[in-house]
């Protein structure tokens, strides 16, 4: 008889259930027109004490700065973003959320909120408790979206 490998199916079983959150999050963003990505940009924003630089929202998103240029211009067309001057340097570009992007990232945290109810129906309260007693000490300390796809 194999031996069982209680780290390896618990591993396959966060993979399962991680995969399954995104695609229903991407179900309940698809009718708000917003991508897995951009509303990441927009969490990541939110978190932020000033606007970032375009190089900052990189490191803390974990991509390649060109990325983030594409996420913010189609955020930008659809006035979730703006970018500003940095007051100490005209060659430095800031990202600002707009009154539109706070209602956005409203609509967003719903949606995701809908998406992870989906996934924890079968859970009681006492488990859903539970469960985030146990994943809690396994998030990253200071981030409050840890990453995601890489982008590199």
């Amino acid at each position: 008889m194999v031996p069982a490998d209680p780290s390896g199916s618990l591993a396959d079983q966060l993979i399962h259930l991680t995969r399954r959150l995104h695609r229903a999050q991407r179900r309940q963003l698809e009718p708000i027109g917003v991508t897995p990505a951009q509303a990441r940009l927009l969490r990541t924003l939110s978190h932020c004490p000033e606007p970032p630089r375009m190089a900052d929202l990189a490191q803390r998103l974990d991509v390649v700065p060109r990325a983030v240029t594409t996420l913010v211009d189609g955020l930008e067309q659809r006035d979730a973003v703006r970018r500003v001057a940095d007051p100490a340097s005209r060659r430095v570009t800031r990202i600002e959320l707009t009154e539109d992007g706070r209602a956005l990232l409203g609509r967003l945290r719903r949606a995701r909120r809908e998406a992870a109810e989906e996934l924890l129906a079968p859970l009681t309260e006492e488990q859903r408790t539970q469960l985030g007693a146990l994943l809690a000490p396994l998030a990253p300390p200071g981030h409050p979206d840890p990453p995601g796809g890489r982008t590199r």
